[in-house]
């Protein structure tokens, strides 16, 4: 895994989409314009609810920005794709078919007309990532992407962290770090910290990125992602971090080095620390407490119990808001078979299964390892978190997975040279 000269620093530099070695050169590079595209499914998956900010935006504000954001994502991926040149994908198809569940428990009105417009928004979602579809190659392009769009996201949680610390560090969410100029919860923020470091460290390793632009990226997110006291952020980043990094240990020795190190702070911290660590671990919760899962356990149990149709068990109730009573689900996989049924279910985890089956098929390098890790993160994050049956930065995490994962474009064969002829005396031709 050696330097590629074609791939910039981070965050800010080059970007010309990159292919495999040993692949043929693409005509043309990945359009400036794909990344506005990115940028813009990212603002849509957000959220518009979350911590009180500075300054206040009504909700009705926030779902105009978000929705306005996927409308113009889907116009500009429509532009610059007109000739609806897309690739074969099996995680964009199997979100495809997610659609149908979806659309058959929505009709019945059971979660309101709100349903319906959720499944406009999952539609439109699942077309822009077609459109795209046409660049994914294997290539970092869209990790970069997905890389600067999110630093970006926590560079405005510094900023208002830095401007109003009281409304970044409210007591309503017991001192944990949230968004004060955007309505973030300290649970988003820690994905996005988590995600990017992961990212950027594996970047780093396979010498895809200089360790200045590392560290601009890692340092600050480390700081963010330790504020949100978020546990299960830092659980996805260590396990896919050990997943993504195995998966290299046999061919790099950088990956070797760091996870030698990465064993040896770790034990140190055990061993120094632990008593600081059990106490961030906790965040000043019981024992009870922590073992029900902060009360997600009860809301499982009542969400499980309630009585349900046949319908309703294969479709679900339709697209709602991820919540049960009145309270958050917090499980994807719950929350999928609330709203989408064990149709959703069975789909949803065929998303994980063969993402996790093709990277797993694929020979080690460093795209298979940054798929690896967002798949991990994803699986873990889904027992805690509600987000991969509907437009959410879950399935964007997948989807990067998914770039990486795809066959690098294959160009067309060079022409043979030309021999060149011989000339023959006009004797020998007599």
């Amino acid at each position: 895994m050696g330097a590629d000269p074609r791939l910039g620093t981070l965050p800010g530099g080059p970007d010309t989409g990159g292919t495999r070695p040993g692949a043929a050169p693409r005509a043309a590079g990945t359009p400036r314009i794909v990344g506005v595209v990115w940028g813009l499914l990212v603002l849509n998956t957000l959220g518009s609810a979350g911590a009180r900010t500075i300054v206040p935006l009504p909700r009705s504000l926030i779902q105009m920005v978000t929705m306005g954001a996927l409308v113009a994502a889907f116009a500009l991926a429509l532009a610059v794709n007109l000739r609806l040149r897309i690739r074969p994908s099996a995680y964009v198809l199997l979100l495809t078919l997610l659609l149908v569940p979806s659309v058959i428990s929505s009709v019945n009105l059971e979660s309101g007309f709100g349903a319906l417009f959720r499944c406009g928004r999952l539609a439109l979602f699942v077309a822009t990532l077609w459109l795209l579809s046409r660049w994914w190659d294997g290539g970092p392009t869209f990790v970069r992407h997905h890389i600067r769009m999110y630093f970006a996201v926590l560079g405005s949680v510094a900023a208002g962290a830095a401007i109003s610390p009281g409304a970044a560090l409210p007591e309503l969410y017991g001192g944990r770090l949230v968004g004060a100029l955007w309505p973030l919860t300290p649970p988003q923020i820690g994905q996005y910290a988590a995600v990017i470091i992961g990212l950027t460290v594996l970047l780093l390793l396979g010498r895809r990125a200089d360790r200045a632009g590392a560290a601009v990226v890692i340092v600050p997110s480390l700081v963010l992602l330790a504020l949100t006291h978020t546990r299960t952020a830092t659980l996805g980043l260590l396990i896919g971090l050990a997943v993504a990094i195995g998966s290299l240990v046999m061919t790099s020795a950088a990956a070797r080095r760091f996870f030698a190190w990465a064993v040896l702070c770790a034990a140190v911290a055990a061993v120094g620390f632990a008593p600081a660590l059990r106490a961030w671990f906790l965040r000043g919760q019981s024992e009870e407490n922590l073992t029900s899962l902060t009360g997600r356990a009860k809301v499982w149990d009542a969400l499980l119990a309630a009585p349900r149709t046949t319908g309703q068990e294969l479709f679900g109730m339709g697209l709602g808001d991820k919540s049960f009573g009145g309270l958050p689900i917090d499980n994807s996989w719950l929350a999928v078979y609330h709203e989408q049924g064990w149709t959703g279910v069975t789909l949803v985890a065929a998303i994980i299964v063969v993402l996790g089956g093709v990277a797993l098929l694929r020979p080690p390098s460093l795209a298979r390892a940054c798929a690896l890790f967002l798949i991990s993160y994803c699986a873990i994050a889904s027992y805690t978190e509600a987000g991969l049956g509907d437009a959410s930065p879950y399935l964007l995490h997948l989807a990067v997975a998914a770039s990486l994962l795809a066959a690098p474009v294959q160009g067309p064969p060079a022409p043979a040279p030309e021999v060149p002829r011989r000339r023959v005396p006009r004797w020998a031709r007599r």
